[in-house]
């Protein structure tokens, strides 16, 4: 046990408190067991840390910080640590990498209904699900999931602006206001770009000039660890999986013909599907479908999109098509922010959101045709500092998280 908490001083002495996400304010920290997932990069265990290092401060031994992948538990189990932190006193254990973790499940199952006293916080991937596993924590865990930055984030972190989020609601209410306010502490198009290109994952402030290298190393692990071990993908297909993403990178949206991707990369139709699933629950790309109530799991997407941006510009082989950048920002942002997005179909808006809102995502010369005659239409203009009537910045729909 001691080792551990070794450990855990070495992670809580060095974690930075300079910056703060706010996803930290919206996790209720009483409850007894909370799970944390997302990608790996976009801060899961730096939120953690700063969690433990503000609330108890140094060497403090009511709380526990620890890696399931640690060598420690080659030969402990979870539930004997977490019995013995408790027999010495410790009230709150924090498991992050909790899915490199054989049979967690279960022993997190044991752990919550042994021990009332103990609050645990376990992290993980994307790829993991809390309520599939071994044992049901359906009832005993409340999941979060933990995004990248939001632009509004990124400018915090850039050049220090603090500006608060805004609802949907609010910005489609009062976008000029809005727009204004933002304008009078920053220039958002000065910035906006490069949030596109590399600002997504929080690392982005450790090493800028390997920022895509390290993203390209994200996508690596996810593909070559997560879904070998997670999704039964075989050894063999990881190479087609990265030209199935390489190929997905540079089409264009609208133009989605699963037979010739298949045909592209050398894998059957149905797998295709299979492993676009999969890559969609790996915060990879995202299918969008004209109605996600009659969806079924291998059913061809309407659209398809990378997940972010910055996914966009590490792996096209080409330059990138701005169009496609925009939507993968405009989806991001929204799903992020905890609204439903689906493809608006061919006859109206390029997006439906929370099934009445239609959105058109274009350029500065972007008009009003497609949304016509919808109650609630709005285009998303990429290169425009201000709000004019229902024509709205796309670096707008960057605040609302």
């Amino acid at each position: 046990m001691e080792k551990l908490f070794e450990l855990h001083d070495a992670y809580i002495s060095r974690v930075p408190m300079e910056y703060i996400r706010d996803q930290m304010g919206r996790i209720n920290w009483d409850s007894r067991l909370i799970g944390i997932k997302g990608p790996k990069g976009v801060g899961k265990s730096t939120l953690i840390q700063q969690y433990i290092k503000k609330t108890f401060g140094p060497g403090n031994r009511h709380a526990l910080y620890c890696s399931a992948d640690a060598s420690y538990f080659t030969e402990h189990t979870l539930t004997d640590t977490a019995a013995k932190f408790v027999r010495e006193g410790g009230t709150h254990l924090f498991i992050d990498e909790i899915h490199k973790y054989d049979n967690w499940s279960r022993e997190l199952k044991e752990i919550y209904d042994l021990y009332s006293e103990l609050h645990v916080v376990v992290s993980g991937s994307s790829l993991i699900r809390f309520n599939d596993g071994q044992a049901d924590l359906s009832r005993r865990l409340v999941e979060y999931e933990m995004p990248g930055l939001s632009f509004r984030e990124y400018l915090w972190f850039e050049i220090g602006a603090r500006l608060l989020p805004v609802s949907l609601d609010e910005l489609l209410a009062e976008p000029a206001g809005f727009c204004l306010e933002v304008r009078n502490a920053v220039k958002p198009l000065e910035h906006f770009k490069n949030y596109l290109r590399a600002g997504y994952y929080p690392f982005y402030y450790e090493e800028r000039g390997v920022y895509q290298h390290k993203v390209q190393g994200v996508v690596n692990y996810i593909i070559e660890s997560e879904l070998t071990a997670y999704r039964g993908l075989e050894a063999g297909n990881t190479r087609k999986v990265k030209a199935l993403l390489q190929v997905l990178s540079q089409i264009v949206p609208f133009q989605v013909d699963i037979s010739k991707i298949s045909r592209n990369i050398g894998i059957q139709r149905p797998t295709t599907l299979k492993y676009m699933m999969h890559l969609e629950e790996a915060k990879l790309i995202r299918r969008l479908f004209t109605d996600l109530e009659s969806t079924s799991d291998l059913q061809k997407p309407d659209k398809i999109l990378l997940d972010n941006p910055n996914l966009i510009y590490t792996l096209s082989s080409v330059n990138p098509e701005i169009g496609t950048v925009r939507e993968s920002f405009f989806c991001n942002q929204l799903s992020n922010a905890g609204h439903r997005v689906e493809y608006g179909g061919l006859a109206t808006g390029d997006f439906r959101i929370d099934r009445d809102i239609v959105v058109e995502v274009g350029g500065e010369d972007k008009g009003f045709r497609q949304v016509k005659g919808e109650d609630k239409g709005y285009v998303a203009a990429d290169d425009i500092e201000s709000a004019v009537f229902r024509k709205i910045p796309l670096w707008a729909f960057g605040f609302l998280y």
